[in-house]
């Protein structure tokens, strides 16, 4: 079907969640109240309902912002598209700006006035190990071959270890995009730059550079929302999907709060 689309429409949780709001908003998605209440409950913003036309989502958004509720909408494609930002490795800090730079010496500066929305998160990741271990195995046909004397031979096995490490990240994000301009990893940087305030910990050091950050760039919105909220244990593909389109909802959202109804991808 030519020019086929599915387009989202989410909504911004509440602070108190009354169970007429409830009612109203699931009469206009044709959804249950209770599964409502479920959607409209926690600390980021939620998909609520898929449609198939950009105007059938824009009408029924229309309809809940009557209700005084912030909502999204967006394209599913471009919510799910993987994100393609610059990888820091290392930066400098200056006084309205900052430098960043990877790790093949690219660097990429940001201003403070371009600067709109720092979101800190924290991931789980997993790393996956094979190993390969010696054991004793009872020969069942040696033994008998030997006249009933145990025998016994060495065999390998390999197993795999699964290990867990939870890993804090930036996006730095510009008005102008829903793709982040800068994303930072807590075990992926170079601290040097930090001269005096380094610490031995990398979770200090991580802080630290939140801080300054901060400063650095004082108008701009910080939302820590994903560092709070931790996901239990997925695979790391479903890991890295919620996490661009918990990002980008967070991201629209910010936008919608300060341009309300800004035209959408």
């Amino acid at each position: 079907m030519a020019g086929y689309e599915i387009v989202d429409v989410a909504v911004a949780p509440q602070d108190v969640l009354e169970a007429n709001l409830t009612k109203k908003v699931a009469a206009i998605i044709s959804k249950d109240p209770y599964e409502m209440r479920l959607l409209l409950a926690g600390e980021i913003p939620r998909i609520i309902a898929h449609y198939h036309s950009m105007q059938t989502a824009e009408s029924i958004a229309q309809s809940l912002r009557d209700l005084g509720l912030v909502v999204i909408v967006c394209k599913d494609s471009e919510l799910r598209k993987p994100s393609q930002s610059f990888m820091a490795h290392t930066l400098e800090l200056r006084d309205e700006e900052v430098l960043f730079w990877d790790r093949g010496g690219q660097v990429r500066r940001i201003d403070s006035r371009d600067a709109f929305l720092i979101i800190k998160g924290k991931i789980r990741t997993y790393i996956e190990t094979k190993l390969t271990k010696n054991r004793m195995k009872f020969s069942l046909a040696g033994t008998l071959l030997s006249g009933g004397i145990p025998i016994w031979r060495k065999v390998k096995e390999e197993t795999k270890e699964v290990s867990r490490k939870a890993d804090s990240f930036l996006r730095l994000y510009e008005r102008k995009s829903a793709e982040p301009s800068v994303q930072m990893f807590q075990y992926d940087m170079d601290y040097s730059f930090l001269g005096t305030k380094m610490a031995s910990s990398p979770l200090i050091n991580f802080n630290t550079l939140v801080t300054q950050l901060r400063e650095v760039f004082p108008q701009t919105i910080f939302d820590d929302r994903l560092a709070k909220r931790f996901g239990a244990d997925v695979s790391s593909a479903k890991i890295s999907a919620d996490l661009e389109v918990n990002c980008k909802l967070i991201y629209l959202y910010h936008l919608n709060t300060i341009s309300p109804n800004p035209s959408q991808a």
